[in-house]
């Protein structure tokens, strides 16, 4: 799908809050919110928007302790029935398949260091995995799933100026459609 920077903006301004109503994103962008719904449904069709989530407090719902943890698998064919096993952790918010001194990286956030003990434990007991090493993290100072949308068409100087004139921008029409200024 080729992207406008019409649609670039209106995935930056979905990231910022998804629920942010769609007539809203239309003043931001300059378009009426039907237009804005169709934009949204191709970029959902197409894959580029593939969900909408709460960003939540681990640590206000009593999941103090946040770490990673590095998962050796002996045998690469062992491998996705180690992700497999792993998908059946609730702890592990995040597995990646990655190079270096590990196959897998996870990310977890739990309750308690026995909650992370029995985690260790369940993991080292899966069938490929040779070793497990895990960080604690003591804290964060950014953490999220933003992307950065700026080398696809959105200024951090145009999102200053949207954000500095209240969101709303003044359509302009190029050959009898809306466009943005």
């Amino acid at each position: 799908m080729k992207l406008d920077p019409i649609d670039i903006e209106i995935l930056d301004l979905l990231q910022d809050q998804c629920k942010i109503p769609l007539a809203k994103i239309g003043d931001h962008v300059g378009l009426s919110a039907p237009a804005v719904i169709e934009r949204v449904k191709k970029l959902e069709e197409h894959g580029v928007v593939t969900g909408y989530q709460a960003t939540l407090d681990a640590r206000k719902l009593g999941r103090d302790i946040a770490c990673f943890i590095g998962v050796i698998v002996d045998k690469p064919v062992a491998i996705q029935d180690v992700e497999e096993q792993i998908d059946s952790c609730r702890d592990v918010m995040e597995c990646h398949h990655v190079t270096g001194a590990y196959t897998l990286l996870l990310k977890v956030k739990t309750a308690t260091t026995s909650s992370l003990e029995e985690l260790i434990t369940q993991l080292r007991s899966v069938r490929g995995v040779s070793r497990t090493e895990t960080l604690v993290v003591l804290s964060t100072h950014r953490e999220g799933m933003r992307l950065d949308l700026t080398p696809l068409g959105v200024p951090a100087e145009q999102r200053a100026r949207r954000a500095a004139n209240g969101g709303a921008r003044k359509p302009r029409v190029v050959k009898g459609t809306e466009a943005v200024s």
